[in-house]
């Protein structure tokens, strides 16, 4: 038996010192999860901790547990936790007497084994919670930071990281760039995209697809956009393939597009390589509707353009060599440019003079065309032929919701009726 109780006290301050040296608390907190933790073991094993004294010492590693009893006469004692015999008091020192406080050391390990055990889940339920709640006030007001973290697993959905404290991030798979490749023990950067703390469980989750990572990324290359001289009003992003910014200069000697550029792209380089490759196109921002949709088509030059302000819907016409340019390869370039204006952007070939007094109504073709296609068409603004043709084919294919085929069909037909 006496063996039993040295393990039992061995292995208690073996728990002492574990939460001591391993945990990254600080000492204060320390000292009153430990109080804490004890108190809440003796008050289930005598129903009350109010009178006894917990002595911790985190520096030394050790602690004191001290009950304190009030002296009465032998058969007065009602509540053995905080009363003790005059007899058994005098065993301790033969001065006591009636109403005096004995206070006596209490040796933890003689509690057994299964008080011990349920200090050591009171401790590590606590210090787990404090984790948690340390993790979670460390990050919560840092959203839309950048941070860097240790690549520590690989998995098919997400990437898991550990910052320089060893906490756990979180980087999904829908966050990352297409073009990623990540290796265990690599360092990458990203932005605090959230952080979620559902039954104070808190999970940092980071982007690197997020358009405020672009923005994040230029206030650091570019010292003009941190002293307030350049904002940032507009951000697009197809990660990994594209991005549209739009900037603007708040002192008229400072070009804003080139100091975000850089000689010779210098400042953007480095972002690019960054973003897997992300071509950056920077514009100039204006609060002209027809000018910004102008810019954020670029490299195209626009012929003409009319704008609906209410329905945020512009038409655009351009000559037809600059058509594939103002769509770009996959659309991309019209895609990017209707993110970064807010506006719907249809884009039309100019028709040549001699071509614009003649022109057929699509229900003429009914007998022809099946007329849920002539209403998918109109539904876009293009209620005549030549207005169709004169679309561009990947518009009908995506604004249109039609499949290649039924377009080149289309395109056909109306097409043989001019020859």
């Amino acid at each position: 038996m006496a063996a039993r109780k040295q393990t039992e006290g061995v292995s208690m301050i073996d728990t002492f010192r574990e939460f001591k040296e391993t945990k990254n608390i600080d000492r204060t907190t320390l000292v009153s999860v430990l109080e804490e933790s004890f108190r809440n073991v003796i008050a289930k094993i005598f129903g009350s901790d109010e009178n006894f004294d917990v002595i911790v010492n985190p520096d030394k590693g050790d602690f004191e547990i001290y009950r304190n009893r009030i002296v009465v006469d032998d058969d007065d004692v009602e509540d053995a936790n905080k009363q003790i015999s005059l007899s058994e008091a005098q065993k301790i020192d033969p001065d006591y007497e009636v109403d005096e406080e004995v206070s006596e050391k209490v040796d933890f390990a003689k509690f057994g084994r299964r008080a011990i055990l349920n200090l050591r889940q009171t401790l590590a339920s606590k210090i787990l919670e404090l984790e948690h709640d340390s993790l979670y006030n460390k990050y919560k007001d840092r959203v839309g930071e950048v941070i860097s973290g240790e690549v520590y697993q690989v998995w098919k959905r997400e990437v898991l990281l550990v910052d320089d404290e060893n906490n756990e991030l979180i980087l999904p798979r829908t966050e990352q760039i297409p073009k990623d490749q990540y290796r265990k023990g690599e360092t990458i950067r990203a932005i605090i995209l959230r952080v979620d703390n559902e039954n104070n469980n808190p999970k940092i989750i980071l982007s690197r697809t997020s358009p405020i990572f672009l923005e994040r990324l230029l206030e650091a290359e570019v010292p003009e956009i941190g002293d307030g001289l350049i904002s940032i009003k507009k951000v697009a992003r197809m990660p990994g393939e594209r991005a549209k910014v739009a900037v603007e200069s708040y002192d008229d000697r400072i070009d804003p597009v080139g100091a975000c550029v850089g000689v010779k792209g210098s400042r953007v380089h480095g972002i690019v390589r960054e973003l897997g490759g992300e071509n950056i196109d920077v514009i100039n921002y204006t609060t002209n509707s027809k000018l910004f949709i102008q810019r954020a088509l670029s490299p195209a030059t626009v012929s003409s353009i009319n704008v609906n302000e209410e329905e945020l819907k512009a038409e655009v016409f351009l000559k037809p060599e600059e058509v594939s340019l103002a769509i770009g390869r996959s659309g991309l370039n019209i895609k990017l440019a209707s993110m970064l204006t807010g506006y719907t952007i249809d884009v039309f070939r100019e028709i040549p003079a001699e071509d614009s007094e003649e022109d057929i109504y699509l229900e003429e073709f009914a007998d022809e065309i099946d007329q849920w296609i002539i209403d998918s068409l109109k539904a876009i603004g293009l209620d005549t032929a030549k207005q169709v043709i004169n679309a561009p084919r990947e518009m009908l294919i995506e604004r249109a919701d039609l499949e290649e085929e039924t377009v080149d069909n289309i395109l056909n037909i109306l097409k043989s009726e001019f020859e």
